[in-house]
């Protein structure tokens, strides 16, 4: 045999073995895919309470509870853990964490608004900061004076005048940490889960104090209670009672500020409306023409304007929101853009009233147009 096909051979020899071990990577890659695959999933349970040394009663998301065998000397109440499918059997206790959906609703970063963001509530912002950012920054005057800091603050009135806006202005003048979600959040499918996300959501807020949380649309789950409620309805005042159990309830909110905006404050329980709970409750109305100036002024501050008398417009534009006044700048603009003009003129801002906010404003009285 001459060295070249010698040579030959080995290199073939060499390729064998090199594809040898790469099909037995990919099989024991497969093999522990498969492995895995073959085990099944586990079902997640609430420990509700002990019996005894070797028995323990879980709740599973389908609303029943079973009595199991508790193979864990450290399993305690309250415990989450996972549980095989068709035993039932406690397998593994799950690390303290908190549900990912609640852990959700904090906000990484602040919101961009400020206090100067806010025209025409001087006197509202002054209350959320005494009830909401005092206790938190400066609790030690409230131990002086020897009394306890209000709870809450509930914010109501018609849409668009504000009251998610001031929320967003408090988490971002505050360092605490800023938990926001919507009422309608915590309405579950299954009997007890409403419940147990207000539970942890104030658990997570407590861990994370000082905190401010807030709850918009809280008529979503805090409407009056009645006694021809439906089972559905009866799943919302659960989650309610636990609302109003963790609000005021044995366990103190500490450095924990709770704001809330409705704009149906007619259909709120009684309540959460009583002090302990929501200590203040603060009316946001629409603007008056002070009010109106000063919302045109931040909504044009960065707008090239030409012969525009915020003033007048502010006084003869009556029944806008703050939302509809942002709307009027907006729509001013792009009607500018149209016209290929780089100035905004008092004929944009009339453009944008006649033809977007006159519309749907008929329900309320007639605002004059301006000249």
């Amino acid at each position: 045999m001459s060295e070249s096909e010698l040579k030959k051979i080995r290199e073939q020899l060499a390729r064998a073995l090199r594809e040898r071990d790469r099909y037995r990577n990919e099989l024991d890659r497969l093999q522990r895919r498969i492995n895995k695959m073959a085990v099944p999933p586990l079902l997640l349970a609430t420990v509700s309470r002990i019996v005894d040394d070797a028995f323990a009663v879980i709740h599973t998301p389908s609303g029943n509870d079973f009595l199991v065998a508790s193979p864990f000397e450290s399993l305690k109440a309250g415990d989450v853990v996972g549980v095989d499918q068709q035993t039932l059997k406690i397998v593994k206790i799950l690390p303290p964490n908190v549900d990912a959906f609640v852990a959700g609703m904090e906000l990484d970063e602040k919101p961009r608004e400020t206090y100067e963001d806010i025209g025409g509530l001087d006197d509202i912002i002054v209350t959320l900061r005494e009830v909401v950012e005092l206790p938190l920054t400066n609790p030690e005057l409230f131990e002086i004076i020897g009394i306890e800091p209000p709870n809450g603050v509930l914010l109501e009135g018609p849409p668009g005048t504000g009251k998610t806006l001031i929320a967003r202005a408090v988490a971002n003048a505050t360092n605490a940490t800023f938990i926001r979600l919507v009422g309608s959040e915590l309405i579950q499918k299954y009997i007890g889960e409403g419940a147990r996300l207000v539970r942890e959501l104030f658990a997570l807020a407590r861990e994370k104090a000082p905190a401010v949380l807030f709850i918009d649309e809280i008529d979503a789950v805090a409407s009056k209670r009645t006694q021809d409620s439906q089972v559905s309805d009866r799943e919302v005042q659960r989650t309610l009672m636990q609302l109003l159990a963790e609000m005021d309830g044995f366990n103190a909110l500490d450095q924990v500020k709770i704001i809330a905006a409705t704009n149906r404050p007619d259909i709120l329980d009684p309540a959460i409306l009583r002090p302990g709970r929501f200590d203040r409750i603060i009316k946001v109305g629409l603007p008056d023409a002070k009010g109106r100036a000063e919302i045109f002024k931040i909504h044009t501050r960065n707008m090239p304007l030409e012969n525009v008398n915020l003033e007048k417009m502010a006084m003869q534009l009556e029944n806008l929101s703050g939302a509809d006044i942002k709307s009027i700048c907006t729509e001013a603009g792009m009607n500018a853009i149209r016209s290929n003009r780089k100035t905004v003129k008092m004929e944009d801002f009339k453009f944008a009233y006649d033809k977007y906010i006159r519309k749907v404003r008929e329900s309320r009285p007639a605002a004059p147009v301006y000249s």
